[in-house]
């Protein structure tokens, strides 16, 4: 049995342990579990997060839970229930759909409290799609990681709308600030982009991919850039053999005759120290984003947004009408439009540097005050001790 009696033996189901903004969640929940005399342990494929999670305190099962074959996914599930009962788990949580099925044969097989976290927003075209799609509206209580995914699973599975949570993912704003990176990261950003003080620098952080927008960034770049030649739009992020979409790319830049000033650096090893070098940061995507944690890392950097209205990555930024304009801290424009991207930049360029600090000061603000780890870790152990509150006068 447990050693404290008000504490819990949580055991959290995971593809793997890379570093994903799921995968850093179950590490900072692991940890948060730890902190507080509880049990933590992570069954997942492995990955480079597993020491971390190790020297928290949690325990790691390795298991292929990254499997979506129908039978091993059944086989994982009874393994999972002998790890329960051997274990004394007392909540299993789930953050991805295939481990989820797993999970729910194992809570189905041994009575124990089922949870999952939607992390993201999950493709349903056809009826066998939402019906795996489901397996996440099935538990006890459903996480979501903002509240437009909240409501993207009240409307797919209405049946499960009493036991949605919004949760929001939680940044570290210690790992997160302007005085966080080194003189020596930020001058192998500078170095590598070729970059001068004199630049102005508008980052785009995301794998090269359609639905990120790139494209409508350099569009809107070529509407404006004779009237501000210091501008430079860095899109840095991986292809991933998406040849022909980067093509693309680099005819728009010779189109728009922006050589030089519109930069494809490839994968970026250090995101944080990419957006202290940049003066804004841009989130262009014409699909929905379940959350939109970039939005919230270059905030804590001080650093103007301009998003698209669309998904959760809204939820993260302030701005006119729906607040007064001293209180903004960025700009929100309509997906795939270049013409509106190209307003915003411009009214932020036409800003002074005092007035632009001052919008970035807001959007730190914004961001510590509402999406902080500690924020969601409490949250979420808010939920862990209601649910075995009730499983307590269920068994009494």
């Amino acid at each position: 049995m447990n050693d404290h009696p008000n504490t819990y033996h949580v055991l959290q189901i995971i593809p793997d342990m890379g570093t994903g903004g799921a995968e850093k969640t179950t590490l900072d929940i692991g940890n948060e579990l730890v902190r507080l005399g509880w049990t933590s342990t992570v069954a997942s494929n492995g990955g480079r997060l597993v020491a971390a999670l190790e020297a928290g305190g949690s325990t790691h099962l390795t298991l292929p839970m990254h499997s979506k074959n129908p039978l091993r996914i059944i086989a994982n599930g009874f393994k999972l229930a002998r790890i329960i009962k051997a274990q004394n788990v007392h909540i299993i949580h789930a953050r991805s759909r295939a481990p989820a099925w797993s999970a729910l044969i194992a809570a189905r097989l041994t009575g124990v409290t089922f949870v999952t976290t939607y992390h993201g927003a999950y493709s349903q075209t056809n009826k066998l799609k939402a019906l795996y799609n489901s397996v996440m509206a099935r538990a006890d209580t459903v996480i979501a990681n903002s509240h437009w995914t909240a409501d993207l699973i009240a409307q797919r599975h209405p049946w499960s709308k009493d036991k949605i949570v919004p949760i929001h993912r939680g940044t570290d704003f210690n790992e997160f600030a302007p005085d966080a990176i080194s003189k020596a990261r930020l001058g192998n950003i500078q170095r590598s982009w070729d970059i001068s003080k004199d630049d102005f620098v508008i980052l785009k952080l995301a794998r090269l991919t359609d639905w990120k927008g790139q494209k409508y960034l350099i569009e809107a770049v070529g509407l404006i850039i004779d009237h501000y030649p210091n501008l430079k739009l860095v899109l840095a992020g991986d292809a991933q053999g998406r040849d022909a979409y980067k093509n693309q790319l680099l005819e728009l830049i010779d189109k728009h005759k922006l050589q030089g000033r519109v930069i494809l650096p490839g994968h970026c090893d250090d995101p944080a120290a990419a957006m202290a070098c940049a003066n804004a940061v841009v989130v262009a995507s014409t699909d929905a984003e379940a959350f939109g944690r970039a939005a919230v890392e270059a905030s804590a950097f001080e650093k103007p947004l301009i998003v698209t209205r669309i998904g959760a990555v809204v939820e993260t930024v302030l701005s006119e009408p729906e607040v007064q304009h001293d209180e903004t801290t960025g700009w929100k424009v309509a997906p795939a439009n270049a013409q509106e991207l190209a307003d915003a930049l411009s009214e932020l360029l036409q800003m002074t540097q005092a007035q632009q600090h001052a919008v970035g000061k807001r959007a730190r603000a914004h961001v510590t005050a509402h999406f902080s780890l500690e924020h969601m870790c409490s949250k979420t152990m808010a939920v862990y001790q209601a649910l075995m509150e009730k499983s307590a006068e269920f068994e009494s």
